[in-house]
């Protein structure tokens, strides 16, 4: 099943959903030190590799962060080609002053934002719901 691109549909159907637990980013030296921690994603950068992990984990191996992030997974099924979604998404957010960072993955966008405006997003996200 391809994902879909109209913005009014991706929208109404956007369904955010608030994943448990706390998350950081982490910062490493190598791909094989990422991997071996087992990170729900990593990234490849020319300054080191960072991690997206539970703060558990990262506590238990001593890592640093500098924040504390809550996980929103919108859980309609986007294409990566779609237009717009991210941008009426961070603006919303913006609008309301919560930095977030998006992950596109291939089925879903995942939004890490600071813990403390994690039900404050959720109110946001399901008023754009509404209003579509």
């Amino acid at each position: 099943m391809e994902g879909e691109t109209d913005l009014g549909k991706l929208l109404a159907g956007l369904k955010p959903q608030l994943n448990p637990g706390e998350f950081v980013y982490c910062l490493l030296d190598s791909k094989e030190a990422a991997a071996s921690l087992e990170p729900l994603c990593f990234f490849l950068e020319r300054e080191g590799v960072t991690v997206i992990l539970p703060r558990a984990r990262a506590d238990e191996m001593g890592l640093s962060y500098s924040s504390v992030c809550a996980w929103i997974t919108l859980t309609v099924h986007s294409s990566l080609e779609a237009v717009g979604l991210t941008a009426a998404v961070s603006h919303a957010l913006a609008e309301a002053n919560i930095s977030c960072n998006v992950v596109a993955a291939f089925h879903h966008d995942h939004l890490f934002l600071p813990w403390k405006d994690a039900e404050r997003a959720m109110d946001i996200l399901r008023s754009l719901v509404k209003a579509n």
